[in-house]
Order: structure tokens, then sequence, then C-alpha cells
């Protein structure tokens, strides 16, 4: 299951998003986007980086202040032919997207 947490985006740090990816919006509002947990750092997906294999994400930690950060994307992939790529930043901790059987679980929600 994924984590509850959720976090508002800053206007300036929406603003520097729009300025760093060719997305011409940014949501007012992400959730972490880790398994469920209720300590340590959180990450909601703002939009890709621009470059290749990256995206721009959101980290926060409690209700101290967010920062941008760009990460490479997971290259995990489940097992099997038709193996679904992790929707998460690499060295993620805990499961991978496609590790939990409790929900249903997009790479872009």
């Amino acid at each position: 299951m994924r984590c509850v947490h959720w976090r508002r985006v800053p206007l300036n740090l929406a603003r520097e998003a729009r300025e760093q990816s060719a997305a011409p919006y940014v949501d007012k509002a992400v959730q972490c986007q880790l398994s469920a947990h209720d300590e340590g750092e959180h990450f909601g997906l703002l939009t890709d980086a621009g470059t290749y294999g990256t995206a721009l994400w959101l980290r926060w930690h409690g209700t101290d202040e967010a920062e941008l950060v760009v990460l490479p994307d997971c290259p995990v992939v489940a097992p099997g032919p038709d193996g679904e790529g992790c929707c998460l930043f690499a060295d993620h901790a805990m499961q991978h997207t496609w590790e939990d059987d409790l929900e249903e679980v997009s790479c872009t929600s």
C-alpha cells in the first residue's frame, strides 16, 4: 500500500519545477509514492526532469521544508518476460511499485 502522506508544493518550488521541465503544469500537491511509512523522508513525483531516465521529485521530512530533487529512475523490473518497471527512483527504500499486491499502482497517479 502506498504512503498516505501528502504535501502542498510551495509556489516557488512549483515555478522552479516548471522551469526545469517541459511540463507547463505542476500539481499543487503530491502524495508520497513510497510504500506506507510514517517516519523518514517522503517523495512525491512532480514531472520528468527532461533528461532521459530522470524525474523531478519533491522531497520532505515531516513538517520540514520541502525541496526539489532530480533522481534517476529505478532500473528494476518485475520478473518475467513482460516485467513491469518500477515507477520510483534508483536506490529507493522499501518495495518496488510492482511488488504491491494490495492495490493497482500507476506511475502517473
